[in-house]
């Protein structure tokens, strides 16, 4: 009986899943169709995700922590964590009470120029958005990874430009309009399964903007990100994988030939999917404690199934301060001391 409760108790939370999160998860805030929070114990941070919907991976409420392999669950585990509670029938009785309460529905916003009835965070709606956009050829969004010192940008098809890109500060904002690079999140197969927005400042580059707009969220992602990346060159036996699409393309300006993914942060870069063939993983950290948790769960997921892992460790906080601010020369010999040898000749630029 208890356990026939239980999968009601949880497939009925499941259907308010995002309003269970709020209450119980208030550090947290929604990424795409997840959850996004420290721990199951509400901590601030983003490296616990909660499926908000149901989908092809699973039902609504289950949940996964990538920094702490092996622990998930369901919205029935994040109540008894979330309360302290021990035994079923408390955890049953919290439940039953939050479900008594009224709680209204997620509201489905739209953007201006979405005029069906496709939610604004979903694959389709990233998909739509990443069609409207164009290559990055001539745009601003050149002009700011160069500015950034990125010049490497071939096999860039995954990011593009759209010139006025909707945003909204929150759901109760008014909607401005920034330009923004577009970037096209894909699974194994290819399939774009979401979309990263870096809203981008028209005004021009400085040090501390770095390109982007004055905006309090200058990034945001949508659709489903969980395992998938945005993706440089053909999947290969060798492969880079990093945390953001600036980082990555740093270390691909030396690395040039070597086929990469940025996962879009660090907690993403942890769960990040393995392709087949893989064989040989570089992964390209940032330096901080969020980058040390995603390069120890990864380094772990990959020895689990043979795939040997190279860590790459910059000189400051992230490649891509290493190469504007240290320049290319000193990156590439940087990079050359963590390259395998059998990979320099391989993938390293003629220039490093």
């Amino acid at each position: 009986m208890a356990r026939r409760d239980a999968s009601d108790l949880a497939a009925r939370l499941g259907r308010q899943a995002e309003a269970v999160c709020r209450h119980y998860l208030s550090n947290g805030r929604r990424q795409g169709n997840y959850w996004q929070v420290g721990d199951v114990r509400n901590s601030p941070g983003r490296s616990m995700f909660v499926r908000l919907k149901d989908s092809s991976k699973g039902p609504a409420g289950k949940w996964t922590d990538a920094a702490a392999p092996g622990e998930h669950g369901d919205l029935l585990d994040i109540i008894r964590e979330g309360c302290g509670l021990i035994d079923f029938k408390d955890v049953a009785e919290e439940a039953r009470r939050f479900l008594a309460l009224p709680h209204p529905e997620p509201e489905r916003t739209r953007t201006p120029t979405d005029r069906t009835s496709t939610s604004a965070g979903s694959p389709e709606a990233a998909r739509r958005l990443f069609a409207m956009s164009q290559p990055i050829a001539g745009t601003l969004v050149e002009t700011v990874l160069r500015k950034r010192g990125i010049t490497a940008l071939h096999e860039t098809g995954a990011l593009r430009f759209h010139p006025r890109c909707y945003y909204r500060p929150d759901e109760h904002g008014p909607t401005e309009t920034w330009p923004a690079m577009i970037a096209a999140v894909t699974d194994l197969s290819g399939k774009l399964t979401g979309a990263h927005r870096t809203w981008l400042d028209p005004d021009g580059f400085s040090e501390v903007n770095l390109g982007r707009a004055p905006i309090k969220t200058p990034r945001r992602a949508m659709g489903d990100l969980l395992g998938h990346a945005v993706r440089f060159g053909v999947a290969g036996e060798v492969m880079a994988a990093g945390e953001g699409i600036e980082t990555t393309l740093s270390v691909r300006s030396v690395l040039a030939q070597m086929p990469s993914m940025a996962a879009l942060s660090a907690a993403h870069l942890s769960a990040i999917l393995f392709p087949r063939m893989l064989r040989r993983l570089y992964i390209a950290r940032d330096n901080d404690p969020a980058g040390d948790r995603a390069m120890t769960v990864l380094i772990e997921r990959a020895s689990a199934v043979g795939i040997e892992t190279i860590v790459l460790t910059p000189r400051l906080g992230d490649f891509n301060e290493d190469l504007r601010l240290l320049g290319f020369d000193v990156l590439a010999a940087h990079l050359r001391l963590q390259v395998a040898s059998s990979d320099i000749a391989r993938f390293m630029s003629l220039a490093a």
